[in-house]
């Protein structure tokens, strides 16, 4: 099979924050057999390959990609009843919301807290995708991959996913080893939303979601997370130029609980209000203090990059490009690190440009 592949296609189109030049070669791949053909072209030339999702979470150079980005284009979404759950399974090229708003208004609880995340169900295993207390691996069955060394499919279950805070293996130790097919989600009919986040819950308190019925309690703060996110321009929405961003561009840091007082004490008296959430590691700290501790602001800019006017953790494009955006990310970093000696770690996917490529 020949795949059906295009030439310098641009990519900045193709993600959320706009930026990037062109990939030397493309292919939207509808079906394993194209995703195969595509692979093994690849392959056989010697060529990188990047997989891009739905571009939420994705910086291209400016030089663009000097290989094939292959995306991962069939859609669908089906629900069947398993045990007392329904399983939602989902192709990798569909809407992540697709899947959020199917499962809301069938009255499914389990993803309503994900509502507006952009991009695509592919990418949501790989980044362990969380917000409002809710996250992927905490509904997730199994992820069907192909497994691009041997060209098979197979179907991992959650346990073996390596799930942790805004990581996978898909991320980490396995990273470019599988690409993912489909995804499936237990969804809990009847269930009452998960109110686990504070914003969240104040405004459901506030509107009496107690008092609703499920399935209406669902759809409450589906609309509550809704309106959060455009809020802070987390919505996907071309009339707002603080959406012309990767989302939070940071993780928060996750240090031992013994750095605690060294690191209150750094901060001096904003040191108290310092929020900290409990982690496995230790302890979660909010990046969005620390880069404010900082000194930083939003709407701070630097070339034709800028922190956003609506979230201090969103790094929006200006206009400007790929190097503008890191530039700022370095600076923002460098000044977290002298300051009070926590490394920021960037969430997005930082695609380099690699003329080995060519």
């Amino acid at each position: 099979m020949t795949p059906h592949l295009r030439e310098n296609v641009a990519l900045a189109p193709l993600t959320t924050i706009g930026l990037g030049g062109p990939a030397r070669y493309f292919v939207a791949a509808r079906s394993r057999l194209e995703l195969d053909a595509a692979l093994r072209w690849a392959e056989e030339r010697r060529l990188p390959v990047q997989v891009l999702g739905g571009g939420s979470n994705t910086v291209f150079a400016d030089e663009g990609f000097c290989g094939l980005v292959v995306q991962v284009a069939r859609r669908g979404v089906r629900l069947r009843e398993e045990s007392g759950e329904v399983l939602c399974i989902a192709q990798a090229g569909s809407e992540w919301d697709d899947v959020c708003r199917t499962a809301v208004e069938r009255g499914l609880g389990g993803v309503e807290c994900l509502s507006g995340i952009p991009g695509s169900v592919g990418a949501t295993p790989v980044q362990n995708v969380g917000a409002y207390g809710q996250e992927v691996a905490s509904t997730l069955r199994w992820v069907q991959v192909y497994e691009r060394a041997s060209g098979r499919v197979r179907r991992l279950p959650a346990e073996e996913c390596g799930f942790g805070y805004r990581r996978s293996r898909f991320k980490g130790p396995d990273a470019g080893r599988f690409v993912i097919l489909s995804v499936a989600l237990a969804l809990a009919p009847g269930a009452a939303p998960h109110l686990g986040y504070r914003e969240v819950a104040e405004q459901a308190a506030r509107l009496g979601v107690s008092m609703l019925a499920p399935a209406e309690a669902l759809l409450a703060v589906r609309r509550i997370v809704l309106g959060l996110r455009r809020g802070k321009a987390m919505l996907r929405d071309p009339e707002d130029p603080n959406a012309r961003s990767v989302g939070s561009f940071f993780l928060n840091p996750v240090v031992s609980a013994t750095r605690l007082p060294a690191l209150r004490a750094a901060l001096g008296a904003a040191g108290a209000e310092l929020p900290v959430y409990p982690a496995p590691e230790g302890v979660k700290l909010s990046a969005a203090y620390l880069i404010g501790a900082a000194g930083f602001r939003r709407g701070d800019a630097r070339g034709g990059a800028a922190i956003s006017e609506r979230h201090a953790l969103a790094l929006v494009n200006r206009g400007g490009t790929a190097r503008d955006l890191l530039r700022l990310a370095e600076e923002i970093q460098d000044e977290v690190w002298r300051r009070f000696g926590v490394r920021l770690e960037p969430e997005p996917v930082l695609v380099p440009f690699d003329p080995r490529g060519a």
